[in-house]
């Protein structure tokens, strides 16, 4: 059973998991590699399934996921309950991991971060991830929270709708505003990024194959603006651009708002409860609601 787990074998495996090789945990935990791989192989022969694969970085199997996320789960436990005991020094913070999507990362997230009180000194662990797909660090047990576009919670944890990321579809006026998406140059954040093929599937036609990978948010705006291609910018980033004339939007009233979701696990944590309160406060300012 879970509970009948070695505490100090699973903490090994967390270890491994966060530093991804054998070599940087024995590093992290002032030991030997041996030693590590010892650690884990007991935890194994306790558990009588394959916890990792011996890749370089390591894979967690699906077992190995399980038990990683009990770890983790403790660890927040164990670090609460030692604060509400009085046992720390005052000094020792809370260690929390989160994923987030790039543009809520560039525009919302960390505004929203900064309301979360002092007091509850929680060291952030930021995992930047397509909000499609950030579940999946969920699932493995890598994050403990996770802004995200799916509704449909993962298990062991809760779900709560944060509001929508509003995307318009722009270019430099060096560009032309006159454009033939099928053959105009556009600029996509990466190979899942199907925001600028959405738009133009709506209006009947298809994106450019003359396109442009720019996978992070800021660099993506300022592809944008410097003439490269048209793309899908959030809203929360144009700020005048629109006003005075950097950027001509191609369809003002048809913008693609894309749902986001806060997921975590479901743990009786007065650090989680604080950032998760933060967060959906701050999204309820910053977002949009398109019913609202």
């Amino acid at each position: 059973m879970m509970t009948d787990l070695p505490l100090d074998l699973v903490r090994t495996l967390l270890v491994v998991a966060d530093e991804g090789t054998f070599d940087a945990a024995a590093s992290a935990l002032r030991v030997t590699p041996s030693a590590i791989s010892q650690r884990v192989k007991a935890l194994e022969q306790r558990t009588g399934r394959v916890l990792l694969i011996r890749t370089k970085p390591v894979r967690l199997t699906e077992s190995g996921q399980a038990v990683v996320r009990f770890g983790r789960q403790m660890a927040l436990l164990e670090a609460d309950t030692r604060a509400e005991l009085g046992l720390t020094t005052g000094d020792e913070p809370v260690r929390l991991t989160i994923a987030v999507n790039a543009d809520s990362l560039a525009t919302w997230f960390l505004p929203a971060l900064t309301r979360v009180p002092p007091e509850q000194k929680i060291c952030f662990e930021l995992h930047r991830e397509d909000q499609d797909h950030t579940t999946t660090l969920l699932r493995e047990g890598l994050v403990m929270a996770a802004v995200t576009s799916s509704p449909d919670p993962v298990a062991g944890c809760s779900v709560h709708r944060l509001g929508h990321m509003r995307y318009l579809a722009v270019v430099s006026p060096a560009l032309g505003t006159d454009l033939d998406l099928a053959e105009a140059p556009v600029v996509v954040f990466d190979r899942r990024d199907d925001l600028q093929d959405r738009f133009a599937r709506e209006r009947g036609t298809i994106a450019s194959r003359l396109r442009h990978y720019v996978p992070s948010s800021e660099g993506f705006f300022d592809a944008v603006a410097a003439g490269m291609g048209w793309g899908m910018v959030p809203l929360a980033q144009i700020g005048d651009r629109l006003r005075d004339g950097s950027f001509v939007c191609l369809d003002p009233d048809h913008p693609i708002d894309v749902p986001l979701f806060w997921q975590q696990w479901k743990l009786d944590s007065p650090a989680l409860a604080a950032v998760s309160a933060a967060i959906t406060t701050a999204a309820a300012d910053l977002l949009v609601d398109p019913q609202g």
